[in-house]
């Protein structure tokens, strides 16, 4: 039976580093304790282990067994052997080992470029017309100005397709873009040397930059220029049917501006202007451009501080309604921190940082498009060393808050069936659980910058492990990584371009606790929380993706593998 393969061996499917832990678990009965490493061929056995104690699945109640290989540091490709269960999919033990997915997951970003043909020599078989080239997007009634009455047309190129959809939001745009930039800033010399081929490569910026760029130059025609104002979305009234970008052609509105994406925008400009700063010659007075754009937008949140996006109401006093994703959010203390810490940062302005309580309460929440605050934590404790004194005075609380928050995300890991900081409690499996597990490696990664303690660092691998098939689905949920990965995203140009395999290097959504009851999909197999997901398009409640699942993707494999590079 150990020649056969069986989907009960849980386990990353790209493989291992040499130096780092590598845990699989085996689902359901075993014939005995003992597990085998052995070559892909099935010739050699490597490496011999005993299996763990069985555990019960958190909510499943199935039987789980740990199968621990940390020891072994061979390089090659091999396959996990369970006498009485079967043997694995094939893996890699090797350094770099996640080279491969770190570009993909950037280069995902490439392949939901708006207003541009994707060409051949950069896009493979994914390669496509242009669609929507934004040129004439008109302003909505919710949008109107004296100088901007509705109807008035406007021109917003570029920029990035949100999700499965072919709608550009600000606010989805303003964490996924933090998250990137963030990645630079922590992991400049990694990103410097990464080649992702999009047209832009060998321009002598590093290629995060230049893919950031063509939404950053979006985001940029979505401010107001007589107030500085950001417009919520540019979108069409409703969703595209399952088609090309270049065969859907409806009107597109930039709709009401609000607090919350003007906030997201004041805080991203604000980031990209230092970041942007050392390529002035390549980029003249970007930098500059970005600085007064964010200026403009804080001014105009400090006059506007509770414009809320409330779509359902809007759509009862303007046409035409708009059904499109709102990510409407009633809370906006973390965008004020946020926003106000990257211009601090960037500008070393104190008014900034007084302007806002940097701990309005004692909880650290997790980021996510409506949960901003972490994101300027983490910028804070990055620049630390060349703040105000004020910023430095609050530093050692700062530093304290967030090493406690990874402990609590490190508590009871290793005791759960799948040994993942993922899946704490089913308040993890939510819309987006992806992203869930990401951030989380995030938050650890940034307790390990400050700290250098490896319990950081092997948390957050294990949530890599967890998103490429170490999970109760036993699915990888990067599309082109795994034998088992996600083969049907919601995702329109997936679902439209009649190619079998879907673009590599896309998150999706992944386990969501109540996605039968959200989308209706009839594919799914199980109702427990950490296994409900189907592969299926029909499921844009579990298999969608996004921009903001796809940041903290490339976040997480890009340190894990700049961090490896540094200890070999």
């Amino acid at each position: 039976m150990e020649n056969e393969l069986t989907e009960n061996i849980h386990l990353n499917q790209v493989g291992f580093y040499l130096s780092a832990p590598k845990i699989a678990i085996v689902t359901g009965e075993t014939g005995g304790d003992t597990f085998y490493l052995k070559t892909s061929d099935l010739s050699e056995t490597v490496f011999t282990g005993r299996l763990a104690e069985a555990r019960a699945g958190e909510y499943s109640q199935k039987q789980t067994r740990l199968a621990d290989f940390s020891d072994f540091s061979a390089t090659g490709n091999f396959v996990l052997v369970v006498p009485g269960v079967g043997h694995s999919f094939a893996f890699d033990v090797k350094q770099e080992v996640h080279k491969e997915l770190a570009a993909a997951a950037l280069k995902g970003f490439y392949f939901q470029r708006a207003s541009t043909d994707l060409q051949p020599e950069y896009a493979g078989k994914w390669h496509r017309p242009a669609g929507h080239p934004d040129s004439e997007v008109l302003v909505h009634p919710s949008a109107a100005t004296a100088q901007r009455p509705a109807g008035t047309v406007i021109s917003s190129a570029k920029g990035w397709y949100d999700a499965g959809d072919y709608n550009k939001y600000i606010v989805n745009s303003g964490i996924t873009m933090g998250t990137l930039l963030a990645a630079y800033e922590d992991f400049p010399d990694y990103f410097q040397q990464q080649q992702l081929n999009i047209p832009e490569s060998g321009n002598k910026v590093p290629d995060l930059l230049d893919e950031v760029l063509w939404n950053l130059r979006w985001m940029l025609t979505m401010q107001d220029p007589g107030d500085g104002g950001v417009y919520h979305k540019l979108t069409n009234p409703a969703f595209d049917g399952m088609v090309m970008p270049s065969e859907a052609n409806g009107v597109r509105y930039v709709v009401q501006k609000g607090t919350a994406a003007t906030l997201d925008f004041a805080a991203v400009m604000a980031q990209a202007s230092r970041v942007y700063k050392p390529f002035e010659s390549t980029f003249p007075g970007l930098s500059d451009s970005c600085l007064v754009a964010a200026t403009k937008a804080w001014e105009w949140a400090q006059q506007n501080p509770a414009i809320l996006y409330q779509q359902d109401d809007l759509n009862k006093r303007f046409e035409p309604a708009i059904s499109t994703g709102a990510y409407g959010d009633s809370d906006l203390t973390d965008e004020f921190i946020w926003a106000a810490s990257e211009l601090y940062v960037t500008t070393k302005n104190a008014a900034y940082y007084r302007a806002v309580k940097l701990f309005p309460d004692a909880n650290m929440p997790l980021p996510g498009w409506n949960q901003v605050r972490l994101l300027g934590y983490y910028s804070l404790v990055r620049h630390a060393r060349n703040l105000t004194p004020e910023a430095q005075k609050d530093e050692p609380e700062l530093k304290k808050r967030l090493l406690r928050f990874a402990d609590e995300l490190l508590e009871g890991a290793a005791d759960r069936s799948y040994g993942t900081v993922m899946g704490k409690s089913e308040k993890d499996y939510i819309w987006g659980s992806s992203s869930v597990a990401a951030n989380q490696g995030i938050a650890l990664l940034q307790a390990y910058n400050v700290t250098s303690e490896k319990k950081y660092l092997h948390g957050a691998l294990s949530n890599l492990d967890y998103l490429l098939g170490r999970n109760a689905t036993g699915y990888s949920f990067v599309t082109g990584f795994g034998e088992k990965s996600t083969l049907h995203p919601h995702h329109r140009p997936s679902v439209a371009d009649g190619i079998p395999e879907p673009v590599p290097g896309l998150l999706s959504g992944g386990t969501n606790a109540r996605a039968n009851q959200q989308d209706k999909c009839t594919t799914y197999r199980s109702e427990f929380p950490d296994e409900m997901y189907t592969d299926d398009d029909c499921s844009y409640a579990s298999n969608e993706i996004a921009i903001n699942w796809n940041a903290p993707l490339v976040y997480l494999a890009a340190a894990l593998e700049a961090l490896q590079q540094e200890k070999e």
